[in-house]
């Protein structure tokens, strides 16, 4: 009996295919990781040397490696770097977070901003900056504002236990809609010097951060977390009766994906604002290139949200230098044409 449920578990986790079918899947998406990494070094290097001050890849290198000086290296060192480095872990937390959204309502719709896990982060970080809380408290903030909407979301969605995906999906968009009413209200009441900066900030704004760090941490203690549970995951998206069939505990999976969920959004939101479509748009793309296989799609989509918002901020401060735009205008800029072409593609 326990041989036959191995089997079946190992059947669900990865689909039958043809001799040869497997290996060829695993090489293209091997392949793919690979481009992804060497995406994410171009895209770092796009980020340090383009500028006002333009530096050259030797510069570069010594800066990087200590040996250089002067007013290039400080740039590099102090502005370029943090920001290229909060960029791409916040793409890779947004990325991540949808991703596991997406497998866990098997609902290609489900993100952070969809569900407003991102407004009740806005929310809370807001109202810890109106209250003129230090940097650890508005963390703190933004973490409780996305998990108490987490909670919100899927309390009223599951009513009398009868929740559906598409209940949620209206429960969410909902109180999203309430976050960013909460918002309005909290800028209507901030002091005017704070007004332009706030608005700035939930636009997207990575040009102030110093301390990227703590977002990279979160990012690949999250990846770490979660990837165990990767064929769980893989058997979730196929049904969760045909999970529950198959020896997964789909309620520990899912606490573990919504605290993981509200956790990363929170961060991501507190250190660069609320950034738009990366959640929805990345794990789209990295599917239709690698499949659904969790084990590759988390890692994949991860990269590919990082290397989405390293190479969107870079852009945002260049492409009208001296003024610098809001990240997350050139996310939705892009994010909307490729969600419709998505939608052409694939109308069900």
């Amino acid at each position: 009996m326990a041989d036959e449920l191995h089997l079946a578990t190992r059947s669900a986790a990865a689909p039958a295919t043809r001799p040869g079918a497997g290996r060829r899947g695993r090489q293209r998406a091997l392949l793919v990781l690979a481009a992804l990494v060497a995406a994410a070094l171009a895209a770092f290097v796009w980020a340090l040397s383009a500028g006002a001050l333009a530096v050259s890849h030797a510069d570069l290198l010594a800066a990087l490696t200590g040996s250089g000086g002067g007013m290039e290296s400080d740039i590099i060192r102090t502005l370029r770097l943090p920001r290229a480095v909060a960029a791409f872990a916040c793409g890779g937390l947004l990325a991540l977070a949808g991703a596991l959204m997406q497998v866990l309502l098997r609902n290609p719709l489900a993100d952070p901003y969809v569900l407003g896990i991102s407004g009740g982060a806005a929310v809370g970080a807001l109202g810890a900056i109106l209250a003129g809380a230090a940097s650890g408290w508005i963390d703190a903030g933004a973490f409780i504002g996305a998990l108490g909407a987490t909670l919100l979301v899927f309390g009223l969605a599951h009513g009398d236990g009868s929740w559906t995906q598409t209940r949620l999906l209206l429960t969410g968009v909902i109180v999203a809609a309430g976050c960013g009413a909460a918002v309005a209200l909290m800028l209507s009441l901030a002091p005017e010097g704070r007004v332009k900066g706030m608005l700035f900030w939930l636009m997207g704004d990575a040009s102030s951060v110093t301390q990227p760090w703590p977002a990279l941490v979160v990012l690949g203690l999250g990846l770490v977390a979660v990837l165990p549970f990767a064929r769980e995951l893989n058997l979730l998206s196929r049904g969760e009766i045909t999970a529950r069939a198959l020896g997964v505990r789909v309620g520990r999976l899912r606490a573990l994906v919504y605290g993981l969920g509200a956790l990363l959004t929170g961060v991501a939101v507190t250190t660069v604002g609320s950034v738009g479509f990366v959640g929805l748009i990345v794990p789209h793309l990295v599917r239709l290139a690698i499949g659904n296989d969790q084990r590759l799609l988390l890692p994949a989509a991860t990269l590919a949200g990082g290397v989405l918002l390293t190479a969107a901020d870079t852009a945002a401060r260049t492409v009208v230098a001296p003024i610098q735009l809001p990240v997350g205008v050139l996310t939705a800029l892009f994010g909307v044409p490729v969600f419709l072409f998505l939608l052409t593609r694939h109308p069900r």
